[in-house]
């Protein structure tokens, strides 16, 4: 089987899941699409899963109450061996690249990371992935047993499938956690997050200034609903946290559409967003990159444009 451990936040299936679902589809390889969910009180997650996956496998104990990298690589590896998966897809999120090297050592598996396409080859899991700063494709594969990290925003969203599937309850051995988790906390916000945003406004240093980012790109996503991202000149300089970075160092996106205000469109940032649906420039620069790859464009000062498409939106 296709064993994919599926994420979940706030009672509720992470969109990531369903790109790791699609991954697991267009693998070629045999057997169920098996989601593996992990938590406690997890009930609400398990019925989503099933109206995506062949089957899920649920494990409803106190013990997963709170991630914990041990924890979680010793659960995925049991079910994987004892449901005998050849293929073990886990997300590309800072937990997923924490465990998933762990899952691949107790399996002796190879480990392929940050996939951006999956395939057969034969015998062979082939997967595509980013290197040299995103400037480079490079496809890697292998034989056997594979356990495999999807770079987020890289696949579509599974569609619900015909007929749901069954649900398996799961005993697991779980270790006693060496490390304890003594504090956490979450960023709040009241907008859309980047990887769940169907649209993301994004702007880049030709917005001129922090304050006109928030007039400007804030101001234009709260206006319809969409998601913030920023490029990495933006972040580096200050103008606004990591956790809005879309590109090569940040996050990978694939909204329906994507509106980027004053992003001039290096490769870098190129390899983040470029799957979107729809691109939508606004850039006083003809020659920029970012209308290589644009949908749409408009070659124009954004202080005169944007105000404008505020004001429209909010009619």
């Amino acid at each position: 089987m296709i064993l994919i451990v599926a994420e979940h936040t706030a009672g509720k299936l992470a969109k990531a899941t369903l790109e790791m679902v699609t991954a697991a589809r267009e693998s070629g390889r045999e057997g169920p699409v098996t989601l593996l969910v992990l938590g406690q009180d997890v009930a609400a997650v398990a019925a989503e899963a099933a109206a995506v996956a062949d089957q899920v496998l649920v494990a409803d104990l106190p013990a997963l109450a709170t991630y914990n990298a041990e924890v979680w690589a010793a659960a995925t590896t049991q079910i994987a061996q004892e449901g005998e998966a050849h293929t073990i897809i886990i997300g590309g999120s800072r937990s997923g690249r924490e465990y998933a090297p762990r899952v691949a050592v107790k399996l002796d598996a190879p480990y392929l990371e940050d996939a951006t396409s999956l395939s057969s080859n034969g015998a062979a899991l082939q997967a595509q992935r980013y290197t040299y700063l995103a400037r480079v494709t490079e496809t890697v594969e292998a034989d056997g047993t594979v356990v495999v990290t999807v770079k987020p925003g890289s696949f579509a969203p599974a569609a619900p499938a015909a007929a749901p599937g069954e649900q398996y309850d799961v005993e697991l051995d779980l270790p006693a956690p060496r490390v304890q988790v003594t504090g956490r906390s979450v960023e709040k916000s009241s907008r859309v997050a980047l990887t769940e945003a169907d649209v993301i406004v994004t702007g880049g240093r030709g917005v001129g200034s922090p304050e006109n980012f928030t007039r400007y790109v804030e101001g234009l996503a709260d206006s319809i609903g969409a998601g913030v991202g920023a490029t990495r000149a933006v972040v580096d300089a200050g103008w606004r946290p990591y956790a809005e970075q879309v590109g090569q160092t940040g996050k990978t996106v694939q909204p329906k559409a994507y509106i980027a205000l004053g992003v001039s469109g290096a490769v870098q940032h190129l390899s983040g967003m470029g799957k979107s649906k729809n691109i939508i420039a606004i850039n006083k620069d003809a020659e920029a990159p970012i209308f290589k790859v644009a949908d749409y464009g408009i070659v124009g000062d954004i202080n005169e444009i944007v105000p404008a498409l505020i004001e429209a939106s909010r009619k």
